[in-house]
């Protein structure tokens, strides 16, 4: 049965007149090799010169980066090679042997991680996902012929569309592309992909009409010896040529496969790079009291730090306490046997691949605590002119960015600045001393628009009246970031008088 939404199409008899013409001479095309284009036989060009040679057979090459074959092509790949099908088809009229090869890429991450997925999944709903229970299930859009009669296209949507879906289950995305759910388990195996999806693009190609010689296609990754032996043999010679260097880089890191994850080879996140912060070691002077009976005599004798992850190192100056999230799970870890980190696991684990462990890779956890524990918590601030201050809670603290841990620069930062007034005017409510957040803000930077207090008077120009003000909040943000970063120039420290933009860097690498 056709679906509400399909529409009829009268009066196709013109078209199905072009769609005939065309498949009648695809057909042909094919059963001649027409676009199958070898290079002159040696008894064509006995006795020629180079020169010679090109212009009695002249020859052009077109080609296009192979698409990943973890779905079908999409719309932006036909764009793509529309481009270059159309100028084979020009230089063919022109009497040139116009050679369009074709390749498969399977290399890299998303297949394999996609498949992972599938094997999860199966251990977890039986082999045909038999034991899943959707909690609303719509029926799935079903394409129509001009008669009305329901077609299944075989995973005929393409990758894009699989994005977008905003399904929870890679087997709930492969039938979404229009994969029978009894065969979706053999995509377990990554080797399946290599098999299922070039025929299918083959397939696509050849109804497009692309002049394209299949004989020159290839999969990559060692299921073809040959393009692999190639790749082993340039990746030598470039090392040999010093062209290639073993070291290590800032980029993006998966645990799980131990490799750095290039944009492409990721499941997602695609266009996401690493972020380089700047680690503010605060030691702990005295423990608030819950921290102290959750924490003393756990840490091994070790120093231990409150860390910050900030992206601001120049205004640590003004530092006048800091923040933590008091519904986030922090852990004390240890770095080494003399110091040991408090922070969330997700940043320690970070941390583990970065050099700064005692261990690669390995999480040591001396303690678990709640962020609200944490609280009154006496630190030394390395850099300010305050050189004590203490935790305070903030309600906008995310345990996924940075360390969950935050200093706080009132002067420079309207989140700050709006915090620490909300926690003045009711102390007894946010359940703190009000003698940890006496300290009143420390001009660092002053700048044209907003002289010394940039954060104070861009909040009061937006008429921001709480922390819960999230949306003027980040509009603010983005006002004081950039006029302080750009126009601002330093009050204090060793570097009075710079711009910021000098400072920022001489801040985070000196």
């Amino acid at each position: 049965m056709a679906s509400a939404n399909t529409i009829e199409l009268a009066q196709t008899g013109k078209r199905d007149l072009l769609i005939g013409l065309e498949k009648k001479y695809q057909e042909r095309w094919a059963a001649e090799h027409l676009f199958e284009t070898n290079a002159p036989t040696p008894e064509e060009t006995e006795g020629l010169s180079p020169t010679e040679v090109r212009e009695r057979f002249p020859k052009w090459f077109g080609n296009f980066p192979y698409p990943y074959m973890n779905g079908s092509l999409h719309l932006g790949h036909a764009f793509t090679i529309s481009k270059i099908e159309f100028s084979a088809g020009f230089q063919r009229m022109m009497g040139k042997r116009a050679l369009f090869p074709h390749a498969f890429h399977c290399t890299g991450m998303p297949i394999k991680a996609a498949s992972d997925k599938i094997e999860r999944e199966i251990e977890m709903f039986g082999p045909n996902f038999e034991r899943f229970v959707a909690e609303e299930e719509a029926p799935a859009p079903v394409a129509s012929t001009s008669d009305g009669s329901a077609k299944a296209d075989k995973a005929k949507k393409g990758k894009v569309a699989a994005k977008a879906t905003g399904l929870q289950y890679q087997f709930q995305i492969m039938e979404s592309m229009g994969i029978p759910r009894e065969e979706i388990k053999k995509f377990a195996d990554p080797s399946y992909w290599l098999k299922y999806y070039p025929p299918i693009c083959m397939a696509d190609n050849n109804s497009f009409g692309s002049r394209i010689d299949w004989r020159r296609s290839f999969i990559t990754t060692d299921a073809n010896p040959y393009y692999d032996s190639f790749v082993r043999w340039q990746t030598r010679k470039l090392y040999k040529l010093g062209k290639i260097k073993f070291g290590e880089r800032y980029t993006i890191y998966s645990p799980k496969d131990g490799q750095p994850c290039m944009d492409h080879d990721r499941s997602e996140g695609e266009a996401l790079g690493p972020t380089e912060y700047t680690g503010i070691k605060m030691e702990v002077v005295k423990w608030s009291p819950e921290a102290s009976a959750e924490i003393e005599g756990k840490v091994g004798g070790r120093k231990v730090f409150l860390v910050a992850a900030t992206l601001r190192p120049e205004t640590m100056y003004g530092q006048t306490n800091c923040f933590v999230g008091t519904a986030i799970k922090y852990g004390v870890y240890a770095i080494n046997d003399e110091e040991a980190f408090v922070c969330t696991y997700r940043s320690a684990r970070n941390m583990t691949f970065q050099g700064i462990t005692a261990v690669r890779g390995q999480v040591q956890e001396l303690v678990s605590i709640d962020g609200a524990k944490l609280v009154g918590t006496k630190i030394r601030a390395p850099f300010a002119i305050n050189p004590e201050v203490y935790v305070l809670p903030m309600e906008n603290v995310l345990a996924t960015k940075g360390t969950g841990v935050v200093t706080s620069v009132p002067s420079d930062s309207p989140d700050d600045f709006q915090t620490t007034t909300d926690l003045r005017k009711k102390p007894e409510f946010y359940k703190i001393d009000a003698a940890w957040v006496a300290i009143d803000p420390v001009p660092v930077i002053s700048t044209p628009t907003y002289g010394e207090m940039t954060a104070p008077a861009v909040v009061k120009q937006l008429k921001i009246q709480s922390q819960k003000d999230t949306k003027q909040l980040a509009e603010a943000k983005e006002i004081a970031y950039k006029e302080g970063f750009y126009n601002g120039t330093m009050l204090v420290g060793e570097f009075k008088g710079l711009p910021c933009k000098k400072r920022n860097r001489k801040s985070a690498h000196g």
